[in-house]
Order: structure tokens, then sequence, then C-alpha cells
């Protein structure tokens, strides 16, 4: 189930499952010793490059990161400031869709982002807005 089709993805010879794929290779490197809750994320930038994060977790749960933020944060460590699409994948079967932080955090960058998650084994995109319809937001002049 596919709720939006952006055009980027034919422009990057790259596809929604691909992807995920990646973001499923990258949950294989978290560090989860708590939880054993592994995800990873794969982050598709404006230039067609795929960044990847996983979770690391701290005994000091506070501490721990989130796979979208690490990923958000290795894109801008790249240069990359308005990301296209990010894709969740866990290792578990559970439903996993960002975390009330990560959503807040991702919009900072694209509220418009495509969040690729997988729903009843079949792939899903929704646009971030519609998963944080009241973003914060910090207008300085």
């Amino acid at each position: 189930m596919i709720f939006a089709v952006a055009e980027y993805w034919d422009r990057f010879g790259f596809s929604p499952e691909n992807l995920m794929e990646r973001a499923h290779e990258y949950s294989k490197q978290a560090y989860a010793p708590y939880s054993k809750f592994s995800v990873g994320a794969a982050l598709l930038t404006e230039e067609g490059e795929v960044v990847g994060g996983c979770n690391v977790e701290n005994a000091s749960y506070g501490m721990s990161l989130c796979a979208e933020r690490v990923a958000m944060s290795n894109a801008v460590l790249r240069g990359c400031r308005r990301p296209l699409a990010i894709a969740v994948a866990s290792s578990h079967p559970a439903f996993c869709p960002p975390c009330g932080a990560c959503r807040q955090f991702l919009s900072e960058f694209n509220p418009d982002i495509d969040v690729l998650l997988s729903v009843d084994g079949q792939l899903a995109i929704y646009r971030l807005d519609s998963l944080l319809p009241l973003r914060f937001k910090l207008d300085i002049a």
C-alpha cells in the first residue's frame, strides 16, 4: 500500500523498496543491548545519495539515539539540508514509525519528507506533515 509516489524515484533510478532494503541492512548495525529492538534508517538526499543510521542505546535510556536522527545527522555532515525520503525498518515485525522527537527533528529539514514504513508486510509511504500535523516551527526574522 503506497499512499504517495514522488517523481524523484525515477530520477535517481532508485525505488522505495530499495530504500527499505537499505534500512533493514542498517538495522543490523544497531547497538541495542537493552531493548533488543534494532532500528535502521535509510535517508535519500536531494543528490540521490543514501545515508544510513541505526539506533544506539545507552544504559541511561534518555541518552539513546534513534536511527532517524542518526541518519539525518550523518546527512547534515555531508551537506544535505533537505532530504527527500527516509525509510525506517526494525529487526522485529512490529510497526515502527518514527517517534515524536524524530518527527520534529526531521521536520526541521523537510516537513514534506516521505516516510517509508512497513505496514503489515506492505510498504507504505506517508508524508511527514501527515504524521506531525502541528509541528513546532521557530520563525526568527
